[in-house]
């Protein structure tokens, strides 16, 4: 029944526009642990019981606000699901994580242990070396670059279409870029599948979100950029930031052309507001340098 319940209120989300992946995801996780333990209503005790299994404090607050919106909405169709109170572990304080900003031979590395990836020969490895690739240069959202096709990589660039605020962008590619996608092409193109994914594993069909989490996470493992479960450490997301924060490492001095790059960036990266691309630049060696010597000449009177 909870079961039931959850593909009405998903695609209850999906109707009005809602990608609902993350949130269809944890929520699937608790309803099978529910359903596991006999449940056929949301009960508070078991929502904390599965709340709890979460590594940091965050998760576990916010799958209790993900489960409680989830509730709300079945107790108004029926009274005997539970609603657990907003506070039942604690207040949660909003704090926006700080990025990873990966070092260009680590990205490297990350590439490289994709296309080691089994099995040797397939389309798998050569895939994922790809979208890693894409990722890092072309700072697109990892929802992005799997729903790519065919039809989107054109001369000018690749069209992105399935962006989160609904809006298509063209994003430019560097000449290596563009070399490294036709190599993956002139494999996929060889490919017996119907689909028209851009990006296709041994199925023939676009990996499905989580795949590709698991499988980064384990070649991040793998070459020493993560540690145990629940640490704070790099995550694909990231690869866009490092995009944001690289390009405006290499942006002239002059705070006209910063302005004019931000802005620039901002498009590229397909945000609704310039605003929002200030939360991607954050310090590093480069920039605190050019700063600091802005800083100097400023003082100095230039």
């Amino acid at each position: 029944m909870l079961n039931q319940d959850l593909t009405r209120y998903v695609d209850l989300h999906r109707s009005m526009g809602f990608k609902f992946y993350t949130q269809h995801s944890l929520l699937r996780n608790f309803v099978c642990f529910a359903e596991a333990n006999g449940d056929e209503f949301v009960r508070v005790g078991r929502v904390l019981e599965w709340a709890v299994r979460a590594t940091s404090p965050p998760q576990r607050c916010n799958r209790l606000r993900m489960v409680r919106r989830f509730a709300q909405v079945m107790q108004a169709e029926d009274p005997r699901h539970e609603v657990p109170a907003a506070d039942a572990l604690g207040q949660k304080t909003f704090k926006r994580r700080i990025a990873y900003i990966y070092q260009p031979n680590e990205i490297v590395q990350l590439m490289r242990a994709a296309a080691q990836l089994p099995p040797l020969g397939s389309i798998r490895p050569l895939m994922y070396s790809t979208l890693f690739g894409l990722l890092a240069v072309a700072g697109m959202r990892i929802s992005e670059a799997l729903a790519l096709r065919l039809e989107d990589v054109t001369d000018d660039g690749l069209i992105v279409r399935q962006t989160k605020f609904r809006k298509s962008r063209l994003l430019p590619l560097h000449d290596t870029t563009r070399r490294a996608l036709n190599e993956y092409l002139s494999v996929r193109l060889r490919l017996g599948t119907l689909d028209h994914a851009l990006l296709v594993s041994t199925s023939g069909k676009a990996p499905a979100y989580d795949t590709v989490a698991v499988t980064f996470r384990s070649l991040a493992r793998s070459i020493g950029l993560r540690g145990k479960p629940g640490q704070l450490e790099p995550r694909i997301h990231d690869l866009r930031h490092t995009m944001a924060v690289r390009s405006l490492e290499q942006c002239p001095h002059d705070r006209h052309a910063v302005a004019r790059h931000v802005i620039a960036l901002s498009t590229y990266l397909g945000h609704a507001h310039v605003t929002d691309t200030y939360w991607y630049l954050q310090a590093t060696p480069i920039l605190m340098r050019q700063i600091a010597d802005a800083g100097e000449a400023l003082h100095q009177g230039a």
